[in-house]
């Protein structure tokens, strides 16, 4: 039997699977997979490694999760790339694809032919009534704008989060600066061909995602010819290729601090954020350089004051000598 995952932010997943069972009853080989606030993505692929090794079947796995690029897609697309001949991925998870994906279970035994079959199920589980109000215009977000006109990039956010592309990225941020391209700036994902493929594959309907060394992202934005309608969102992992662009000649004004994971050396400052002694000079240049910084993870927090953070780190940090 093909083995079910339902993943999720939040306890979303724990909420569907009670819901299947008073519909369907109980079910074999099925787990929920939650990530909570106070986990990491490592976190939740853990989980998922453990409720594989629970199925009777591991040859034949289907992931339902909750949002295309959110973090469980993106933990359950890393196990995926290993077992693509088989596993299968749908997103939006709903219960009409749920109870689907339990009837098709009875006649069917691979994972990718269910998750063919629930994919029209859950799409016909939208309705709205009244039902004048459905459009089959695509929303004004999703459209490539003067794709390869005349001009330059505008420069819609540019953050620095140690995650890159995941869902707070992927949706939150998305629908707010509604960019046409989500950049990934950084020379060490430029490389690695299966995390590139993973953040093109995480990219929300109608933005194109690319990954780009940081010298030819300078190079991109002095290009005056072809990006003309562009609206650009660059993701970083650190200060310094922040640095680096701007140096490069990037005019960018303002940017969104979102996430710097703890490593060894640094100093936790706030619930996602955390620096060494190199991370608190390059800020102090980048201040220096004119750049206003906002310090937020979602559009819907209160700024944080970057000053404030910049000087908690080096009182942390000269208790370290």
């Amino acid at each position: 039997m093909v083995g079910i995952i339902l993943a999720s932010h939040g306890e979303f997943a724990n909420g569907i699977l009670q819901s299947g069972k008073m519909i369907f009853g109980e079910q074999e080989n099925v787990k929920a997979v939650t990530l909570m606030p106070s986990e990491g993505p490592d976190d939740l692929k853990a989980k998922m490694k453990k409720a594989i090794d629970s199925f009777d079947n591991q040859d034949e796995v289907l992931f339902l999760v909750d949002l295309w690029g959110g973090t469980p897609f993106n933990q359950a697309n890393t196990l995926f790339e290993e077992h693509k001949d088989k596993w299968a991925i749908v997103g939006g998870m709903n219960l009409p694809m749920l109870i689907e994906a339990y009837a098709s279970r009875l006649s069917m035994e691979s994972a990718q032919e269910i998750a063919a079959a629930i994919s029209v199920v859950a799409k016909e589980g939208v309705k709205v009534k009244p039902e004048n109000l459905i459009t089959s215009e695509a929303p004004e977000s999703s459209k490539q704008i003067n794709a390869g006109a005349p001009g330059s990039f505008e420069y819609v956010l540019a953050r620095i989060d140690s995650r890159l592309l995941h869902g707070q990225v992927a949706t939150a941020w998305t629908k707010t600066v509604k960019p046409t391209r989500i950049i990934v700036v950084s020379d060490s994902v430029a490389k690695d061909e299966l995390r590139k493929k993973l953040i093109q594959e995480a990219a929300p309907p109608g933005v194109k995602a690319h990954v780009v060394p940081v010298e030819h992202m300078i190079k991109l934005g002095k290009d005056n010819e072809h990006f003309g309608g562009q609206r650009a969102l660059l993701l970083f992992e650190n200060p310094k290729d922040v640095l680096r662009v701007i140096e490069g000649g990037i005019a960018l004004k303002t940017i969104n601090v979102g996430s710097m994971a703890h490593s060894i050396g640094k100093v936790q400052l706030n619930k996602t954020i955390a620096m060494d002694k190199e991370d608190v000079e390059i800020f102090n240049k980048l201040k220096q350089a004119g750049i206003d910084f906002d310090v937020r993870k979602v559009p819907n927090d209160s700024k944080e004051d970057m000053n404030k953070i910049l000087k908690k780190a080096q009182d942390e940090l000269n208790k370290q000598k």
